[in-house]
């Protein structure tokens, strides 16, 4: 939980707890959206070459959980298909096996920086109200399939195994691999590596919890949460790809806790332009129309890190930036925070 960072860096599972803004909406404070600022200018480049290397969690007991266990990973072929026959003058029009990739886990030059922009898929809401637990958790686990077409579908495209993560969504309250959810004075979600679940209380996103003011008390329109549902399976992105490995791995290393969460800063903003780069590719169809585009692009101009609080998921004017990133430029290697001055993930 990001508002407790501090006093989980001892512990791996709680720092996996940090989600999209932690104590930033707390107090009623509004901010206003960053309509003057424009996206970040990032490498013009999707070649990475730098070697990483990963983890992989076992799974452990959660709260409800609504999705099947994980699809086992695309295999490649093991033998090279036979040729077909071919006269003399035609040409030999044999398909080969897919290319052997080596995977590349590192922060930098991490291999899903080169799977482009996510397809434009059909995805549909509806009229869910956000103020129904039946209602916004089906529109969750809905759009959550669309999220695994897209993403699966990139991913597998650039060698790196694939599987969807789990969802455990409480009309209240629960209790998660990685912690309660929420936690006491929060309303926000939680992706846990140590079972690649999703954790979220429909009630706290849409009406708060405690002095925490929910997502539905800044957008009323369900596409709200479902970005935020968005930025969350943004870290499950990170997990399966290596990048949450090698952050985790940074973390420990480092020395100092301004360290720390500057790493932690560039984890959270990369998710957030994850989760802008799939809200723009179902824009047409779920769809999100010019006025909600307008509101979503200021709601985000009211999510970040507030004063009194751990600076762990970026300033509000950097949330902003990132988000419309993801939305505006709708490339993976785009979304590389882990290669931008400190100065734009502050």
């Amino acid at each position: 939980m990001a508002g407790v960072l501090g006093a989980v860096f001892g512990s791996v599972a709680g720092l996996f707890v940090l989600i999209v803004i932690g104590a930033a909406l707390f107090g009623g404070s509004s901010g206003s959206s960053s309509e003057s600022t424009t996206p970040i200018a990032i490498p013009t480049s999707s070649r990475y070459d730098e070697p990483g290397e990963g983890r992989t969690g076992r799974p452990s007991e959660s709260d409800e959980p609504t999705r099947e266990p994980s699809r086992e990973p695309t295999r490649e072929p093991t033998r090279r298909p036979t040729p077909t026959p071919t006269r003399d003058d035609e040409p030999d029009t044999t398909v080969e096996p897919p290319r052997q990739v080596t995977v590349n886990r590192s922060l930098k030059n991490n291999t899903m920086y080169r799977a482009g922009a996510l397809p434009r898929l059909t995805c549909r809401a509806g009229n869910a109200s956000i103020h129904s637990h039946s209602q916004l958790k089906s529109l969750i686990l809905r759009t959550s399939k669309c999220m695994d077409r897209a993403w699966g579908q990139i991913l597998t495209k650039q060698g790196i195994p694939f599987r969807p993560p789990n969802y455990a969504i409480a009309s209240g309250r629960g209790r998660g691999a990685c912690g309660d959810y929420p936690q006491p004075g929060s309303m926000v979600p939680y992706y846990c590596p140590r079972n690649s679940t999703i954790y979220a209380s429909t009630s706290a996103m849409a009406r708060g919890n405690g002095n925490a003011r929910g997502y539905g008390q800044i957008i009323s329109w369900h596409g709200g949460i479902i970005s935020m549902m968005a930025h969350e399976y943004g870290h499950h992105v990170q997990n399966i790809t290596g990048l949450m490995d090698s952050w985790w791995a940074q973390t420990l290393a480092s020395s100092s806790n301004s360290g720390k969460l500057a790493l932690s800063r560039r984890l959270e903003l990369q998710a957030t332009c994850f989760g802008g780069m799939w809200m723009r590719s179902v824009a047409a169809t779920y769809p999100v129309s010019t006025g909600n585009r307008s509101r979503l692009f200021a709601f985000y101009g009211q999510v970040g890190d507030y004063p009194g609080y751990p600076r762990d998921h970026g300033s509000r004017a950097n949330n902003y930036r990132w988000f419309r990133q993801g939305w505006e430029k709708s490339q993976a290697y785009q979304c590389n925070t882990w290669v931008m001055p400190s100065s734009a993930t502050s």
